[in-house]
């Protein structure tokens, strides 16, 4: 334990999506997949939910957040500087979890972790296309280049010495475009702010 807390956090990177369904409308639909997936790494045992955002999406963070949430206020929301400020928290481990995902199970957040105890880096592919999730030991190794959740799982594996250094956590969607729309599940508990927007 680091001061009382885990020593693994889980940050969101509040970018812009992209993607949002006719007739609604792009601010409240930012808020909305951002609340849900706040809300869900808020519920998690022995993880650590944080945020991160460039400055000028401050206020994003803080409609969303819940009280004593950390806020990493970034230059830009690529993982090296999300790492770098989870390692300077004392975190032992990190990962970044896509901000289009509403729906997502809790067990695969957990499931993206579980390589990282013998393995440096690990994944999770959105089925949509991009990633759904990065985790990595801190300080992540050298080799891991700058990335976003946009990037592919070939780009983290192209990356490393041996792909037996790169874990691989369970794929979900996001809702980067219709056919993530098409996936969700009303039968899932969670994303309450995402249901009531689009019903």
């Amino acid at each position: 334990m680091i001061d009382g807390v885990s020593r693994r956090t889980v940050v969101v990177p509040l970018n812009v999506p992209s993607w949002c369904p006719p007739g609604v409308e792009p601010r409240a639909w930012r808020y909305a997949l951002a609340e849900d997936v706040v809300d869900l790494l808020a519920t998690l045992a022995e993880l650590t939910p944080a945020i991160a955002v460039v400055p000028a999406d401050r206020a994003v963070a803080e409609a969303v957040s819940w009280p004593g949430t950390r806020v990493y206020e970034l230059p830009a929301l690529t993982s090296d500087l999300i790492f770098a400020a989870a390692g300077s928290d004392g975190y032992e481990q990190a990962a970044l979890i896509a901000p289009d995902a509403p729906d997502l199970p809790g067990m695969l957040v957990g499931k993206l972790l579980r390589p990282l105890s013998s393995r440096p880096v690990s994944v999770a592919p959105a089925l949509t296309g991009g990633l759904l999730g990065l985790a990595a030991r801190l300080p992540v190794p050298d080799w891991l280049p700058p990335l976003d959740l946009d990037a592919g799982i070939e780009d983290v594996r192209k990356a490393a010495p041996e792909p037996g250094l790169v874990g691989a956590g369970t794929g979900w969607h996001r809702l980067t475009g219709p056919d993530g729309f098409a996936r969700l599940d009303p039968g899932l508990e969670g994303w309450a702010a995402t249901r009531a927007l689009l019903s």
